[in-house]
This record gives C-alpha cells, structure tokens and sequence, in this order.
C-alpha cells in the first residue's frame, strides 16, 4: 500500500457551510447515508437513522460530560487578561492546561478568576507549552466552574452559545471532556427511545475528548504523526452488550469517533471488548482492521483531520471524499454544530 499523505485527505470547504448554531431540534439535521460497500449515497433527516438500525443491533455511545473549561482571569500582579483552558486533571487540584497568552502565565504566576473566587498559580511548564496550574477555592471545585466557566467551543465556532446545554449530548453523564463528542448532539431522548422499543441495545462508553481532537496534523507522511492520549473506560455492562452483539451477528454501530475510539482500543485480538480503564492513542487511517466496529453515525469532519482519516478506514478515502464533495454541493452543515452521516 502506498504511503498516505495528509493533503489525501484534503477537500475544499466553503467557510460558510460551518455552523455555527445549533438547530432548534436537534434530530431535524440532515443525514447523509453512505454504503460502506458501493459508495452509493442518500439523503435523509437524522430522525430517519430509525431506519438504518435493525433488531439485534447495539449503538454505542460516548456518555462523557464537556465541563465548562474555558477561564477568563486576569494576572494579579499586572490586571493582564489571560485565558486557561482546562485540559485534564492531574490531580485534585492541579490540573494541565492551555493558556494564552503564555508569556504572561510563567511559574509563579498567580491568576485571579471572578474577583477572586477561584485563583491559580502556575507551578510548571510541561510538554508543548502546556501549563500545570494549582487552583485554590472555598467550596466544590465543580460548582465554582460552572459559575466562572465557559463552554470550550472549537476555534471554528465564532457565535457564543446561548444554553451551555446545546453543547452536551442528552445522555451526557461523567465530566472530563474539553470537546463534545459530537455526532451525539442529534439525539433526543425520544429519538432514543424509539431506537431501543426497535431492539437495538445501547451500550454507553466514556472516552474524555482531549483539544488534540482540533490539533492539526503537522506531518505530511501519516506514519509520523503521533495522536494525543485520552482516557476511556468501559463498564462490565458494556462490554457484555457489545460482545453478545457480535456473537449473535448483529451490528456494533458507534455514534461518533470517540465511541469507535473507544471500543477499538478495548478490543482484544479476538475482537471481544475487555471492561476497564485505560488511555488510547489509537490513530485509526486506511489500512486500519477493525475489529468491533460495524457502522458510524458522525458528523462531517475538518479537511487533514485525524477523523475524516478514520472514517475513510471504514469506508474508503475516495468513497469518503465523493460523500464530502457531495455534501459540500447539496450545502450540508459542517462540524460540529452541523449535519451527519451514516456509514453501514
């Protein structure tokens, strides 16, 4: 197989086809259908994916929670704003994360939040710039983020969201995510609901999702590229639906890329997902053997993106790319307030 390049995942995408809202109802979004097998396409409402599912089948869904991890503060002994982004708890109160701009936050550093509220000192400078903050409070770390956070949207939505809510799936259970997982956006309990009264099982999955998510892909030879780590966790239950699924011939169909992430990285070398915890770099390109996964439910993707990379494993990069330049001309919403797709 030859070497595959990033720019063969490159596609033109007018800039006017990202959303930047989400819909009122979030199940009337369009659906493109994909035949993983023929590259024959369709067009439909997302409330149609009842459709696509049948008796036997199991969905898997990625339950994480987005916390409101971005922090406006303003450096105490300056009155600088700084912006810290949250990325991932190392432990109590010390945690990894992002800030601009970074010369101003140097160890030491001492940053108020809300009038002093919340402050935070910066104690260490880790790989890629990243910063360990300590955080001091009185209270529930978590009760005081949801006073003085916000909802860390990607870089390409520039509207501020009016319900934090709309960027939270409708199962969304354990905090840690810096990102939505965001083909579960289209869900409606109701829609759920009518999916299992049609025997499709639902096995919940929690993968954190990691701002590597949005980092773009620097090398030009994929082989290269080193993919961000995220912590997942698989319950008993789990993996129980998902291999009593496969033993009985159904279909194992993941609502997004962290849920594929997911069980691909849980799976052992016979294909049977194994419960626990762990954390994955799994970086899934053509040439990719899966070993659970039958379809993807998933939004459309960024150009160059590590994720159209992995839906072009399950269905072909060219039938992946037509289905986007399709997409593109039938004016499809992009990312991740936008449209999906259904790949079986």
């Amino acid at each position: 197989m030859k070497e595959l390049l990033k720019s063969d995942f490159y596609f033109d995408l007018p800039e006017e086809l990202i959303a930047q809202d989400p819909l009122e109802d979030r199940s009337s979004s369009r659906l493109l259908k994909l035949d993983k097998s023929t590259g024959e396409i369709e067009h439909h409402t997302f409330k149609d994916v009842l459709d696509y599912l049948q008796e036997g089948d199991c969905l898997v869904l990625n339950n994480t929670k987005v916390i409101p991890a971005r922090l406006m503060g303003i450096k105490a002994d300056t009155g600088a704003t700084i912006e810290v982004l949250l990325l991932k708890r190392r432990e109590n109160d010390i945690w990894e994360t992002l800030v601009k701009p970074g010369k101003k936050a140097r160890p030491g550093a001492v940053i108020s939040f809300g009038d002093g509220i919340l402050t935070g000192t910066v104690i260490d400078v880790v790989e890629e710039g990243n910063r360990l903050i300590q955080f001091s409070y009185e209270g529930i770390f978590e009760e005081v983020l949801d006073r003085l956070g916000e909802m860390p949207l990607p870089p390409y939505i520039t509207h501020k969201l009016q319900d934090k809510n709309r960027y939270q799936t409708v199962y969304a259970k354990y905090e840690g995510s810096a990102a939505a997982p965001t083909a579960g956006l289209h869900f409606t309990q109701e829609l759920l609901q009518q999916v299992e009264a049609k025997g499709v099982k639902l096995a919940y999955v929690t993968l954190h999702v990691g701002l590597g998510t949005f980092r773009p892909v620097k090398e030009d030879n994929l082989i290269n590229h080193h993919m961000h780590s995220e912590f997942y966790q698989v319950s008993e239950e789990a993996a129980e639906l998902i291999n009593s699924t496969k033993k009985a011939g159904g279909r194992v169909i993941c609502v997004g890329t962290t849920s594929c992430r997911t069980i691909e990285s849980a799976a052992n070398a016979d294909g049977m997902v194994v419960a626990g915890c762990d954390n994955t770099e799994i970086f899934i390109y053509p040439g990719y053997k899966f070993k659970v996964l039958d379809g993807l439910i998933t939004n459309f993707h960024l150009p160059e993106s590590t994720l159209i990379m992995l839906v072009s494993a399950l269905a072909g990069r060219e039938q992946v790319l037509n289905a986007y330049k399709t997409a593109v001309e039938m004016r499809y919403r992009f990312f991740s307030f936008g449209d999906a797709m259904i790949i079986i």
